[in-house]
């Protein structure tokens, strides 16, 4: 079989865009130049938008979640199953290694699928770090998350680097 000599289009478009996230390149060496894009042919079909969930509306403001703390509209058996970890965590997100920014992203677009996929509870592994830690709880309760969540809580009184997330249920 005759070895093929060179990369592809494709192979060169893809090096030269990864070679443009690049800070430092080695001395005497340059990026790649794009290679020109080949137009791409309308389609005859216009493409479905995506699937939106929409939000709680809830009638006022949810007052502040703290973490333990018993919420209002769930009951005693329901809060002490979602306490002592009796309820099944459905999708957990685990933040070492992400800087505040980064994690703050992922925990909105997390959060969001999970509700949106009509999750229950769900898990964010903050680990035992003081930043990500001490900022989960404002990030929880800014305007945006706020009407999706229900209760908070730490799944063990001796790991604080984790906190279980009770998720309100959709309503159709």
């Amino acid at each position: 079989m005759a070895r093929r000599q060179g990369l592809s289009e494709d192979d060169l478009r893809l090096w030269a865009a990864y070679g443009r996230t690049l800070s430092r390149l080695m001395p005497g060496r340059t990026r790649l130049a794009l290679p020109p894009e080949e137009p791409v042919p309308a389609s005859p079909a216009p493409a479905l938008p995506p699937v939106v969930v929409a939000k709680p509306r809830l009638a006022r403001v949810p007052a502040e979640l703290g973490l333990n703390a018993t919420p209002s509209g769930l009951d005693k058996a329901a809060w002490k199953n979602f306490r002592t970890g009796k309820t099944r965590v459905e999708a957990r997100l685990d933040l070492h290694f992400h800087t505040a920014a980064k994690a703050h992203h992922e925990v909105r677009l997390f959060l969001d699928q999970a509700y949106g996929s009509g999750f229950r509870c769900v898990e964010i592994i903050t680990g035992k770090g003081e930043i990500l830690a001490r900022e989960l709880p404002h990030w929880l309760n800014a305007p945006g998350l706020r009407p999706l969540i229900l209760a908070l809580a730490h799944p063990h009184a001796a790991n604080t680097g984790s906190v279980r997330i009770l998720l309100r249920r959709r309503r159709a």
